[in-house]
């Protein structure tokens, strides 16, 4: 943090708006604690308060744009290269798509308090095919919400923020031991958890060859059941001929009446 807050000190919205765009494009990047320590420096006249709020919406909406249209012109290819490095990839993708299932295009607006879903809104909505108007109204909200929530948190407690970046400063040499020694452990821990996961038959999978020759060959003892989010299951969407439709997020009804005697194969998002 005192790091960060002298960085900002010294050179200002280029910062800002270098961090925020970063975290808002998929990189791990602090941008809370960066909007915390420019409002800290905000506070102290260092730094305009309409320039650095600028700065960092700016940023924002910018990375979020960037996504958006990759999303809408890849699918959801840009949304599985995101969730490649998570410890579960359906898992990364279903937790956003359920969001948007519940809220509506509204999870724009608290998209940027919670990870993973930060990254995963803005293609995920130009997936979908929001209109480009709408995505940057909700967009803009949303960054606007977020960075007034952080950068007035740095403004209100400058003075625990000095304080914060102080201690840290007299202890430096303690909290880079302790800091790397976290690094360590949570990067052996999410390797571990990361090999447990692909190394095990999470989901049995069939390929499109396997699975057509098995409907070509069956006697009708196949069901190829469609459960992808929602949003993708419109009038006008496509899907594989002769499958049925379940809704996901109503899966414990709906499963009742499936047929015993068939194998039952799923596709989703």
């Amino acid at each position: 943090m005192d790091n960060l807050l002298g960085t900002i000190s010294h050179h200002g919205y280029a910062v800002i708006f270098l961090i925020v765009l970063a975290e808002a494009c998929g990189f791990p990047v602090p941008a809370a604690v960066a909007l915390i320590a420019a409002g800290a420096a905000s506070a102290a006249h260092i730094l305009s308060v309409p320039l650095a709020l600028a700065a960092a919406v700016g940023a924002m909406m910018l990375g979020d744009l960037s996504l958006f249209f990759l999303g809408r012109y890849t699918g959801w290819g840009l949304l599985s290269v995101l969730c490649r490095v998570s410890v579960n990839p359906e898992t990364c993708i279903l937790r956003s798509a359920e969001s948007f299932y519940k809220h509506g295009k509204v999870t724009l607006l608290f998209a940027k308090f919670l990870p993973g879903v930060n990254t995963m809104a803005p293609p995920l909505a130009g997936s979908m095919k929001m209109r480009t108007e709408q995505f940057l109204q909700l967009d803009f909200l949303g960054a606007s919400l977020y960075a007034l929530a952080y950068f007035g948190a740095g403004y209100v407690f400058r003075d625990l923020v000095a304080r914060i970046t102080h201690n840290l400063q007299s202890a430096s040499h303690v909290a880079a031991e302790v800091g790397l020694a976290a690094i360590i452990i949570f990067a052996a821990y999410r390797i571990l958890t990361y090999r447990k996961f692909k190394s095990g038959d999470v989901v049995p999978r069939v390929t499109v060859a396997e699975l057509a020759n098995r409907v070509a060959n069956s006697n009708h003892d196949v069901l190829i059941v469609d459960v992808r989010s929602h949003g993708y299951y419109d009038s006008g969407a496509n899907r594989i001929a002769g499958s049925i439709r379940l809704e996901p997020n109503r899966l414990s009804e709906e499963l009742k009446d499936l047929p015993r005697d068939k194998d039952i194969f799923v596709y989703c998002t």
